[in-house]
């Protein structure tokens, strides 16, 4: 068995995009439309995944974002649970992501696991890579902000 994607629904296509790879840093790896099902799907892969997936020569798990073009709301985002992703630095991570104007809703104050959100309000868990850091400031003494 393999893992092949995670798909989230999402009302703002170029808004996601915007966080997931110009903030999060994931590439897009493909996009289809369908006109008669009023459609867009647009899968992204974490930049190590699809560099080692490259070298393998197979294709990578992805994040599949579905914007149905028609308005809906989307509710209960908490109800998905999260999306997780290993990151080489949880505190620089972490920093750029608060730097871009998104909330650490629960800070990395163990050196080791961070939750944010997207803006369809899907929570996102980043994890460190390997060991956990060494507490450090200003995230060791953090509070949790909202829920996660």
């Amino acid at each position: 068995m393999r893992y092949l994607h995670t798909m989230l629904r999402v009302s703002n296509l170029d808004e996601s995009l915007s966080f997931f790879c110009g903030i999060m840093g994931m590439q897009e790896v493909k996009r289809m439309e369908s006109e008669q099902g009023r459609f867009t799907l647009v899968f992204l892969a974490a930049s190590d995944d699809a560099n080692e997936a490259k070298e393998m020569k197979m294709p990578a798990p992805t994040l599949e974002l579905t914007y149905n073009w028609d308005p809906e709301e989307y509710t209960g985002g908490r109800n998905f649970g999260h999306v997780a992703f290993e990151v080489d630095d949880i505190y620089s991570t972490c920093q750029k992501i608060a730097d871009s104007g998104i909330t650490i809703n629960r800070p990395p104050r163990d050196g080791y696991m961070a939750f944010l959100r997207t803006p369809d309000n899907v929570s996102i868990e980043l994890l460190q890579k390997g060991e956990a850091q060494s507490p450090q400031e200003p995230w060791a003494s953090a509070e949790n902000v909202g829920v996660w």
